[in-house]
């Protein structure tokens, strides 16, 4: 058995979605400075590193990430492979894969050699509005891909995630999927429980 840990390291000055809030940490009690001990300031967005986007994300009225079943982020998932010469995941793309009745699709792209890098890459690789619709008639209610942003950047319309949001298709972005191999796995990812929000940091497992 192997367990890998597909999570992104939240550290200060590490990358995020353009407009996003920077991550910031920094010490607030140090035991070098005299303090009984460490403790430490912590300031980041909610969609910061591997997270979890949910319905309140796109939607004013729409399930908030301490609402989600947590059933959904745990058990069996696929993890599907796909070229670095693919930009954009369609529905002819996924209609390849051997999804089978899995309720779970991770997607590994060349996003994975690109998630460590020091800047924001904004031509990643990304799934397209008919591919998001295309899982979602396979009845498939999580899906994860290896960039910050499943959508494509800036595209101006959210297709993606409002396809996917709207029924209840949860989303986890920023997956490091740079070392497990193709296959099926069970997936263990837990965002924060943090009450009435849009999204949620997460660690990230996957053991096969």
């Amino acid at each position: 058995m192997s367990i890998y840990d597909i999570s992104m390291p939240v550290q200060t000055g590490g990358i995020v979605y353009p407009g996003n809030p920077e991550i910031h940490i920094e010490p607030q009690q140090a035991i070098s400075k005299g303090a009984g001990a460490n403790v430490s300031s912590i300031a980041f967005g909610s969609h910061t590193g591997t997270h979890v986007d949910a319905a309140k994300h796109f939607f004013d009225d729409g399930e908030t990430v301490d609402r989600i079943p947590i059933e959904r982020f745990i058990g069996t998932a696929i993890l599907l492979a796909f070229p670095d010469s693919i930009m954009s995941i369609g529905a002819a793309d996924l209609e390849k894969q051997p999804i089978g009745s899995h309720k779970r699709v991770l997607l590994r792209t060349r996003n994975s050699s690109l998630l460590g890098g020091p800047q924001f890459a904004v031509d990643y690789t990304f799934l397209a509005p008919d591919g998001a619709q295309y899982l979602v008639d396979r009845g498939v209610e999580l899906v994860g891909i290896d960039y910050l942003s499943i959508e494509q950047f800036h595209s101006g319309h959210h297709r993606t995630h409002i396809t996917l949001l709207e029924h209840k298709v949860v989303i986890v972005e920023g997956l490091d999927l740079s070392i497990p191999p193709a296959g099926v796995y069970q997936l263990i990812c837990l965002p924060l429980r943090l009450a009435g929000l849009d999204g949620a940091p997460a660690r990230a497992v996957l053991v096969g």
